[in-house]
């Protein structure tokens, strides 16, 4: 086979900027990942260009992300970190990794931080750790509540014989397929009707306008990464009185997904401001924050809950879609945002706490909980705890970056593991695979002072983006699994 070549005038013309991180891509890519066409090379490329935050903790795609990201000028003196910081509770601490530990510690030094928690499915991130929690005075960091604002859990429990999903999963497969669209550029070329894109902010503010154009044809789709729709078997043991469904089996459909192009434009947007603002160590410049007492503080905060609204909407889009198609409203919807930041009261104070990663858990509060592509997925109720800043986890936590799994996955050993479990996989590739998330039940065990458990959900139809990218060139590691 012959070795990868790449030209600086290829790499510009998938939309990559004139400057060093052309010539950097070209090695990064002519050194590891030799052996791949020039078409799987160049759509890694525009997978990194499009979300480099996501690859910062990538071994070998690192430099070419770190290139990528915004890199503002900052006035005025250096704010010093604090040489003490806030005492942060660490669950499942023997289950998580030094460099998300040492983030979350940073945060801690912030002058503004009021309270931390870090959850058992952490993992190293962009600024605050994914499954980190903190809690501020009057101030919000844009990269401590993450790209995508406002991803959230979506579960509809629909009063339907599980075992329909075996007699007709040909049905329940093609209703994935036709609910919603993948990819980080998916569009539908007829949107979708949904007040949220009647906001007056999309009018109001001069980066929102331009946007709602393309927000509109987004609306009812979904990510790329670990994004995903899913027909799955619901039991519940014994009947709650918050979540109010009767002991027994149904069917659930479950979506994971956030607020698309809108949400990553308005985080990116804002920690450039943040970061011009606050000079901070460089260590902790991505921590950057903005008062809420000040103009931009206050614009992003209403940009990041139109954002949210809008992940939420587009949820609703796509189970309204499903409840009709199967003919009947779910029994009962559970939801819950799990990269926000939200006013709250703390041991008495009045804060904002980041949920980057991490599901609310306060007193009674109803979250999901998933776990991979086979392994089952949990709805929780929240017990309130200070110690976790009413937090538990979002999930159960990546172990391996997507190029380990893509290098260290083959695709018998993916198959042979959907087989395993009984699972039919739409789309999804080798860098989701069972293999490189950790053992949710090891997880969910590190959070039982958290949330109690009032039902589990096992996934059988999954439905991930299918692009050529989430296998990185490999042969056979994209369509349909698992039949």
């Amino acid at each position: 086979m012959s070795k990868l070549k790449l030209s600086g005038k290829q790499i510009r013309a998938i939309g990559y900027p004139e400057g060093p991180v052309v010539s950097v891509a070209m090695q990064v890519m002519c050194t590891h990942f030799k052996h791949h066409t020039e078409e799987a090379a160049l759509d890694i490329l525009k997978q990194v260009l499009t979300a480099p935050e996501h690859y910062l903790a990538d071994e070998i795609l690192k430099p070419v992300a770190e290139k990528l990201m915004p890199v503002p000028e900052t006035e005025g003196a250096e704010i010093s970190l604090n040489q003490n910081g806030i005492a942060v509770n660490v669950f499942g601490q023997e289950h998580i990794e030094e460099v998300a530990l040492h983030q979350m510690y940073q945060a801690a030094k912030l002058p503004i931080s009021v309270a931390g928690a870090l959850m058992p499915d952490a993992h190293s991130g962009y600024g605050l750790p994914i499954g980190g929690v903190l809690a501020t005075d009057n101030a919000v960091i844009p990269y401590g509540v993450g790209v995508d604002i406002g991803c959230r859990m979506c579960l509809s429990v629909f009063d339907l014989n599980p075992k329909d999903l075996a007699d007709r999963e040909s049905f329940f497969a093609r209703e994935l397929g036709e609910a919603t669209l993948f990819g980080s550029g998916a569009q539908f070329d007829h949107a979708a009707n949904h007040e949220v894109m009647e906001d007056e902010l999309f009018y109001q503010l001069p980066l929102l306008k331009p946007l709602h154009g393309r927000a509109w044809k987004q609306l009812g789709t979904s990510g790329s990464g670990n994004h995903f729709a899913e027909f799955g078997i619901v039991e519940i043991a014994a009947k709650d009185e918050v979540l109010g469904l009767d002991a027994g089996s149904y069917i659930g459909f479950l979506t994971h997904s956030g607020s698309r192009a809108l949400g990553a434009t308005v985080a990116n947007h804002y920690t450039k401001l943040a970061i011009s603002k606050r000079r901070l160590p460089q260590e902790a410049k991505n921590l950057a924050w903005l008062g809420l007492d000040e103009e931009e503080g206050i614009e992003y905060w209403r940009a990041m809950n139109l954002a949210g609204d809008y992940a939420s909407a587009c949820h609703q889009v796509i189970h309204d879609k499903i409840a009709k198609q199967l003919g009947r409203q779910p029994l009962k919807r559970v939801e819950n945002h799990h990269n926000f930041a939200w006013k709250e009261s703390w041991e008495g104070k009045n804060v904002i706490v980041h949920r980057k990663g991490a599901t609310p858990a306060g007193k009674d509060v109803l979250g999901i909980i998933p776990g991979s592509m086979t392994a089952d997925g949990f709805i929780v109720k929240g017990k309130g705890e200070s110690a976790a800043v009413n937090s538990a986890s979002h999930g159960a936590g990546r172990k391996m970056s997507r190029t380990r799994a893509i290098a260290s996955v083959t695709d018998k050993q993916f198959r042979d593991e959907l087989k395993k479990f009984g699972i039919k996989l739409l789309g999804g590739g080798l860098d989701e695979s069972p293999f490189v998330y950790k053992d949710i039940e090891v997880v969910m065990q590190s959070q039982k002072a958290l949330v109690d458990v009032l039902g589990r959900f096992t996934p059988k139809i999954v439905k991930m983006d299918g692009a050529k990218h989430r296998s990185w060139g490999k042969k056979g590691t994209t369509g349909i699994f698992g039949e």
